[in-house]
């Protein structure tokens, strides 16, 4: 049975103060959790507070972002060796917005896959259709195109931590979230594809998750499909009350 993942994914929000403050009121109220996976992506100067409070609780830490050089000339940039020295042990690759906002194709984003690997990081590897790409009837190929590209390179003994997020880019914070019947079919697809590209049982464990507009409204429903492995939280993580509803959401 494959555990559920909850990841908050806090992007360009909360400063190291704000950070603590969130942490003190949240880890508490997850302390006893044991049937999810509990993960926080913030801000890269809030990740060694983040760290160093998470290093003894159940709660694991994930980079928003990696190059894929360990080191050089990249002004701006952390590398996975960075991000595992500081404490990290996942990572986001190819959230929609890194791709819309700052062109990363699937070469770049299959070669910072190979960075985190490299660095035992836990790659979350991101993908989904724009809204034309959907409304065209070209969701189910974008997403195939997309993990193809990302993984053909690696063995599944690479990919066994992988966690791949189904996040809609129609639905991320637009306030439009996929039904449950279309995230269980994109999910199902994905787990499909996987079966090929890394083998059916790799698929079968591979947790995938569901990335957008998940509120506490919605998120039980959502998460309570078979296929649906846990989430990728942006606004509604943000508050410690509401991702805490999230996550208790998936106790079985």
């Amino acid at each position: 049975m494959r555990m559920p993942v909850i990841a908050a994914n806090w992007k360009m929000y909360k400063t190291i103060d704000e950070a603590n403050t969130f942490l003190s009121e949240f880890v508490p109220r997850v302390s006893n959790v044991s049937y999810a996976e509990i993960i926080i992506s913030p801000p890269f100067l809030a990740l060694p507070t983040v760290c160093k409070t998470c290093q003894s609780t159940r709660i694991s830490v994930a980079g928003q972002n990696i190059h894929w050089a360990s080191d050089g000339a990249s002004t701006g940039e952390i590398s996975a060796k960075m991000l595992r020295a500081v404490g990290a042990n996942h990572v986001i690759i190819g959230h929609s917005e890194r791709r819309r906002l700052f062109g990363e194709s699937d070469g770049v984003i299959a070669k910072k896959v190979r960075a985190a690997i490299g660095e035992n990081l836990k790659p979350i590897l991101c993908i989904g259709e724009t809204l034309e790409e959907q409304e065209s009837g070209k969701a189910l190929e974008v997403l195939q195109r997309q993990l193809e590209n990302s993984l053909t390179s690696f063995t599944s003994a690479e990919l066994t931590n992988l966690v791949v997020a189904y996040e809609p880019i129609w639905a991320i914070g637009t306030g439009h979230t996929a039904t449950p019947d279309h995230a269980q079919s994109a999910h199902a697809y994905i787990r499909e594809c996987l079966s090929i590209l890394v083998g059916v049982q790799t698929s079968a464990e591979c947790r995938i998750i569901y990335g957008g507009s998940v509120k506490p409204v919605n998120a039980k429903e959502i998460l309570s499909q078979p296929d649906v492995d846990g989430a990728l939280v942006g606004g509604a993580s943000l508050n410690p009350e509401s991702f805490e509803e999230i996550i208790t959401g998936t106790q079985p």
